[in-house]
């Protein structure tokens, strides 16, 4: 895309089922605002298995696996974290049920396009899985130069600035199979763009790394990006993260 306490009770004290934190934002926000923004949420440190009733969309797979990749030199592919709508796709009545960060994404819109939604998506995944917490959205960051590829927000998890692009598998018309052609064009052009967007940052918005999160329509897409990156040369994947999202139940609000 083109131009960003009180004691604790006895019970307490029994065994805890791990869960993925909710983590709140950036900018003024305060860092536990994203908490309690529904019934159930969890209060762990990101690992385990995905936080099933906090937020919007049931999160199921390993939270917390974003470590020493945060630093390396050497890029990564990560899969295993899903989220299911059900049927209850997103509409305007859910936007309590995100994240701080993901609200004031919408809120603060994008470059155009309909991603908008998806980049909250993404961002809100970050946030209840990752502890990601929210520093600037896509049109706050600051480029030197006036064309430019863009990326969609920046984040901090665990002190690491990063930025994100989410990049959708989803195909048209809707039943059509993706090609691994098609998956490899998708990865290997957002990765083109992070190269283009990493360049042109302006110092005080720089990040150290980036993330392409994978919003994958169908399980079938999953396996399909791997394999389109397996085969990408290593200029190309550089140290960036790739983090794959399965999107089940009634998604097709990503693409609207």
């Amino acid at each position: 895309m083109c131009r960003a306490l009180s004691p604790l009770p006895l019970l307490a004290l029994l065994p805890l089922v791990a869960a993925c934190p909710l983590a709140g934002d950036d900018e003024g926000e305060g860092e536990g605002e994203g908490e309690g923004e529904g019934e159930g949420e969890g209060e762990g440190e990101g690992e385990g298995e995905g936080e099933g009733d906090a937020g919007f969309g049931a999160l199921t797979g390993p939270c917390g696996v974003l470590d020493d990749e945060l630093t390396s030199a050497t890029p990564s592919f990560h899969e295993g974290v899903a989220i299911d709508f059900g049927n209850d796709p997103y509409d305007d009545a859910d936007l309590p049920r995100l994240t701080a960060g993901a609200q004031e994404i919408i809120a603060d819109g994008n470059a155009g396009g309909s991603s908008v939604i998806s980049e909250a998506i993404a961002f809100d995944v970050l946030a209840r899985c990752e502890g990601a917490t929210l520093i600037k959205t896509e049109l706050e960051i600051e480029y030197t130069v006036t064309s430019t590829k863009i990326t969609d927000f920046t984040i901090d998890v665990d002190g690491v600035v990063l930025a994100v692009n989410p990049v959708r598998t989803f195909v048209f018309p809707a039943g059509s199979p993706l090609t691994l052609d098609e998956a490899t064009r998708r990865l290997e052009g957002k990765l083109d763009d992070v190269l283009i967007s990493s360049a042109n940052v302006a110092a005080a918005d720089a990040w150290q790394k980036q993330i392409i999160l994978v919003i994958a329509a169908e399980a079938a897409h999953v396996p399909l990006m791997r394999q389109a990156w397996d085969a990408l040369d290593a200029t190309t994947r550089h140290d960036t993260i790739v983090y794959v999202l399965l999107t089940e139940g009634d998604n097709a609000f990503l693409v609207q």
